[in-house]
């Protein structure tokens, strides 16, 4: 296929024939990350499976390991056209969180193809895209395609531990795996939410993740005497750090409203008919108008610090010398310093805090080329789709990726049925991806990536 051809929605691809197997089989892989070094596992054994797929079709592949055993990262790269342009990269990360089988209705690695979905851990977070991608790349190399500019193709590790022994440390010490790229996309966006319209009618809206909040681990520490538990204790440790975490975890932080979250809600709006303001006290039961997608979207008009750990003690008599605590702090863009500031106003200066990992919000505009491509290609397989901006209130490997000034975007392209409760399915208990989406994905990522 030429340069900047359109792939078409008459013909069924290579692509599309293999991507259902290819997902089913990245799931078979147990890459579960646990966030610790030595009980992480399979990322080096799926990532030498992924490289073998690509070598099968003749790409030369660099397999590198990230800062430790067994982290294994995949590059490839697919020259295009235009060798003047900046490249562009499509990264997907290998890891996925834990699971329990038994809570499970098939087991969480079986990659099991049943009812119309493909089942397992990392069905959505996110082997789908990695698998579409695969399936694309496989494709252009056996096909001989060209496409407009120069492709990379990125298989990482340990996404879901903030990218420490992935992303982070391969921008960190291998900066020349990205030489010539200037845009990216990857996870979490590209999604469909269908909404209702005044006139009785649907709009599926596809949305593109062009922010993501701040993503920082911060740890509490509390101390003081240590004591005899039978004693009057008024210098308690464990008191001080229990009061300041439960002021922290009751607190509502202020509306803030960015950008990207601006432009989602003004689509909203005028697809639906319905009202945001944030200044109502009421805004979260008017974003839950929006049904599931709302905890996304809720999680975004303000910061958050979730208290997540506890720990203190070693003896039911003692009164320990420190306490301990754990806050997951999800920060808006531009807020990180009024964020901190009021973060040691609750805890008091009784408590001291220290970030275990900290990385800083994205946000990038939604309009260029890219953006053009990304709706042309939603618009080409459903006419009755619209590309929306939105922030992620998680955080990805963009994150890292955009300390070397790459501008990035989540778009893994999936067409979903209007009832599936998509959010829940991120690190939930039957994870799972409709069969009919990722072959929908797979033709609009092949459009997009002919045309970008």
């Amino acid at each position: 296929m030429a340069s900047g051809e359109s792939s078409g929605v008459d013909r069924r691809s290579r692509a599309e024939d293999e991507v259902v197997e290819l997902v089913s089989t990245l799931i078979r892989f147990d890459t579960s990350n646990t966030g610790e070094l030595a009980t992480t596992k399979g990322e080096r054994e799926c990532a030498e499976w992924v490289a073998a797929q690509l070598q099968e079709v003749g790409y030369e592949t660099e397999y590198v390991e990230s800062g430790a055993p067994g982290r294994g990262n995949v590059f490839a790269r697919l020259r295009g056209a235009d060798p003047s342009r900046g490249a562009l990269m499509i990264h997907g990360h290998l890891d996925v969180v834990p699971s329990e089988a038994a809570d499970w209705s098939v087991h969480p690695f079986s990659g099991a193809v049943q009812d119309g979905y493909v089942w397992g851990r990392g069905a959505i977070d996110m082997k789908d895209m990695v698998g579409m991608t695969l399936a694309l790349a496989r494709q252009f190399k056996a096909e001989g395609t060209v496409p407009p500019r120069d492709l990379v193709f990125a298989f990482l590790a340990d996404e879901e531990n903030g990218g420490k022994w992935g992303s982070q440390w391969l921008v960190d010490n291998r900066p020349d795996l990205f030489d010539g790229v200037t845009e990216a996309v990857g996870e979490v966006g590209g999604f469909s939410l269908t909404v209702p319209r005044p006139d009785g009618t649907e709009r599926r809206l596809y949305l593109v993740e062009t922010a993501e909040k701040g993503l920082g681990w911060m740890r509490l520490r509390a101390k003081a005497r240590a004591g005899h538990g039978s004693f009057l204790h008024e210098d308690n440790a464990v008191t001080i750090l229990a009061d300041a975490v439960a002021r922290l975890g009751k607190h509502t932080f202020p509306v803030v409203l960015s950008d990207s979250v601006a432009e989602f809600l003004a689509a909203v709006t005028e697809e639906t008919g319905l009202q945001f303001d944030p200044n109502s006290p009421d805004i979260e039961g008017q974003l839950a108008k929006l049904g599931t997608i709302s905890r996304i979207i809720g999680a975004t008009l303000r910061d958050t610090a979730n208290p997540t750990m506890l720990s203190a003690g070693y003896k039911a008599n003692v009164i320990p010398q420190t306490a301990e605590a754990v806050v997951d702090c999800r920060v808006v863009p531009g807020r990180q310093a009024a964020f901190e500031r009021e973060v040691d106003e609750l805890i008091g200066p009784d408590v001291e805090r220290e970030w275990i990992t900290k990385l800083d919000s994205y946000e990038t505009t939604f309009d260029g080329h890219l953006v053009d491509a990304m709706n042309d290609a939603v618009l080409a397989n459903d006419p009755n789709g619209r590309t929306v901006p939105y922030m992620l209130s998680g955080g990805t490997d963009a994150k890292a990726f955009a300390r070397l000034g790459i501008r990035c975007f989540g778009f893994a392209p999936l067409q979903l049925p209007p009832d599936l409760d998509f959010t829940a399915l991120f690190h939930g208990v039957d994870e799972r991806v409709p069969v009919q989406s990722l072959e929908f994905g797979t033709r609009v990522l092949e459009h997009f990536l002919l045309n970008s």
